[in-house]
């Protein structure tokens, strides 16, 4: 996680929303990571998970990511919570709870719907306050008072 948070701080003083992930593979060696670039690329699917689960599979030279765990800094949406699943990866590691747009249990459970043919293991809330201090930082300095 702290190595997500790590792309997440990089993520913050490019002026991107806060959200940093990495893929490790089942070694623990980091094999992909990425942190959100929307507002520098243009990219509506420019967040940190995609980002970070396309260079695994660059790296890796595959798109199957078994064996691999995505860590992250804020529980992931419904887009990146569905690539996880279409990647295979073995787990999600999450941080900060998202009440508004989280897909792994706290809006929707995407990663844990039955009907699906792939169901990552879930660990949640790991460093939950320093992942969430960090975009709570990020968007109080956006909003008008």
């Amino acid at each position: 996680m702290r190595a997500a948070l790590a792309q997440a701080r990089t993520a913050f003083a490019e002026g991107e929303v806060p959200v940093g992930a990495i893929v490790v593979d089942a070694a623990g060696t980091v094999v992909g990571a990425g942190r959100n670039d929307r507002e520098r690329t243009g990219d509506p699917t420019g967040h940190a998970e995609i980002v970070a689960l396309r260079a695994a599979a660059a790296a890796l030279g595959t798109w199957r990511l078994s064996g691999c765990t995505l860590v992250v800094t804020l529980e992931p949406c419904t887009m990146c919570a569905g690539a996880s699943v279409q990647a295979r990866v073995d787990r999600i590691v999450y941080g900060a709870v998202d009440a508004k747009a989280g897909a792994v249990g706290s809006l929707w459970d995407v990663v844990r719907d039955r009907r699906l043919n792939h169901r990552p293991e879930v660990a949640a809330e790991v460093l939950p306050d320093e992942c969430a201090a960090l975009l709570i930082e990020f968007f109080a300095t956006r909003r008008v008072r």
